[in-house]
């Protein structure tokens, strides 16, 4: 046997957080699931097994020298991504652990950036079928209704290495996978009086909201998936144990008792039973034009709205970024606080011109509105639009922009901190894309709320799941994959 070793990696890298590297396949970085889907795969012709085996400890310097040759890998891979497998038979894996975004965790534009895309172009490896088919159905080297998560420990993996048209290294497994028992997260238990949580929905619309008008515009093609996307949801967010929660991506058609947001709140009701408490804000009408919107529900028993609920309307909220809704809330006797639910402009490029074009920087499309869109609600944010009374407010959901992107920062310039690093949370991520893990969804706290904050979680049921477990497809039971994103939970002192 022969043994290849690679060069050595670091994790030291200008963020706030300990850092394992991420793996970049253009500086343009990976995409919300809005945007459009990676390239198909390069077609691939198996290719003869040699006799002899090479056996690897480490990624080789040059997966080249290796092409055609038949390999058993001696170290462990982490799954990395399973975006491929259903249309392709691939799956992406890594050497060394979890491969980030690459502007999760570093600058773009930065050397650290540039040497996270670098590291984990060498430790990235893809599984392949062997296969030109697409939509291939079962692949041969899983077993029948195989459970993956991203993050589990392959060991052993045979098979040939293929260097694809583009210079990617791809392994033509010839050995069934062993694939390890399937380990699932608890639902997170935080510390404090006060619990607020963020979710995106991944579109849940309701048809006509009598049965009916189906298929809808996005989300659910039948009645039957959408009272099963209604059960995962609700499995999610009664479990959470929130007291207030902010919402995106939910249908834009009103607040009667057909619209999206009743319904799903006369079903987590339904759930809870006796003593249910679930209502939601009333903005009246939208917020916004657009096909989704925001939307704030909250447990009466345990808040109280202060007020009434205040919108930005203003541009670039509206066309592109999605109308924040901002609520006031008091828990008992304490004090005041504002919870503003967001959903900035998605990556994809479609009608991008100019500064909002793919600046080659690693923050994809649309940034410069969503940079626009931070500075905008930090200002309106400082004028007291709720007439609460309080500077205590928490920023809350999908920020399409990962954590050291330009929207975010330019909200930590601001003052505005982020409850994970507030809580020292290592490496927290709530969206796994095209093989690389991150976070689009984020809490970032004022100084008032930082300092009554007590802890943080996500509850990686969703991310780290394959997309066949989701309402469309197996459905499996329970909260799994009830979303491409996973909820976020925070817990405060009163």
């Amino acid at each position: 046997m022969v043994s290849l070793v690679a060069l050595p990696w670091s994790p030291a890298f200008d963020a706030p957080y300990p850092l394992v590297f991420a793996l970049a396949l253009a500086l343009s970085g990976a995409v919300h699931a809005a945007q459009p889907q990676p390239a198909t795969s390069p077609q691939v012709r198996p290719a003869p097994t040699p006799s002899a085996t090479v056996t690897l400890t480490t990624p080789p310097t040059d997966w080249r020298t290796l092409d055609g040759q038949q390999v058993r890998i001696a170290a462990p891979l982490t799954l990395a991504g399973t975006d491929g497998l259903s249309r392709f038979g691939e799956l992406t894996v890594a050497f060394g652990g979890r491969l980030w975004q690459p502007s999760e965790v570093a600058a773009p534009g930065t050397a650290g950036h540039a040497q996270v895309v670098a590291d984990n172009l060498h430790r990235r490896l893809v599984l392949d079928d062997g296969s030109d088919a697409r939509d291939p159905g079962p692949v041969a080297y899983l077993p029948a209704a195989a459970n993956l998560r991203t993050g589990m420990v392959l060991r052993n993996v045979e098979g040939v290495v293929r260097i694809d048209p583009k210079g990617n290294a791809r392994l033509q497994v010839t050995r069934p996978l062993n694939l390890p028992a399937l380990e699932r997260p608890a639902v997170p238990v935080v510390a404090g009086a006060l619990h607020v949580a963020a979710f995106n929905l991944e579109n849940f619309f309701n048809g006509d909201g009598q049965g009916g008008g189906y298929p809808t515009l996005r989300g659910a093609r039948t009645l039957a998936e959408h009272q099963a996307q209604k059960a995962k949801l609700v499995a999610t967010i009664n479990a959470l144990g929130a007291d207030v929660a902010a919402l995106m991506e939910l249908e834009n058609d009103g607040y009667g008792p057909q619209s999206a947001i009743a319904q799903l709140v006369d079903a987590l009701n339904a759930d809870r039973g006796q003593g249910a408490d679930w209502r939601f804000i009333d903005a009246k009408q939208g917020p916004g034009d657009n096909p989704i919107r925001v939307g704030i529900i909250y447990r009466a028993t345990r808040v109280t709205p202060v007020g009434a609920p205040a919108v930005l309307e203003k541009e670039p909220f509206g066309e592109r970024s999605r109308v924040p809704l901002a609520q006031a809330f008091r828990a008992g006797k304490g004090a005041p606080f504002v919870v503003v639910a967001n959903h900035f402009k998605s990556k994809g490029c479609s009608e991008a011109t100019g500064a909002d074009a793919d600046q080659k920087d690693g923050q994809a499309c649309w940034n410069a509105t969503r940079v626009a869109s931070a500075t905008l609600l930090d200002q309106w944010l400082s004028t007291d639009p709720t007439g609460a009374g309080t500077h205590d407010a928490v920023l809350l959901g999908d920020f399409n922009a990962y954590a050291m992107e330009d929207p975010i920062r330019t909200l930590h310039a601001a003052g505005w901190r982020d409850a994970f690093a507030v809580a020292k949370v290592e490496r927290p991520y709530s969206y796994v894309y095209n093989g690389m893990t991150g976070r689009l969804d984020h809490a970032l706290l004022s100084p008032g709320m930082a300092k009554r904050l007590r802890a943080a979680a996500e509850w990686h049921i969703n991310a780290d799941e394959a997309d066949d477990v989701g309402y469309r497809d197996r459905n499996e039971a329970g909260p799994w994959r009830s979303s491409d994103h996973d909820p976020l939970l925070l817990g405060f002192d009163r």
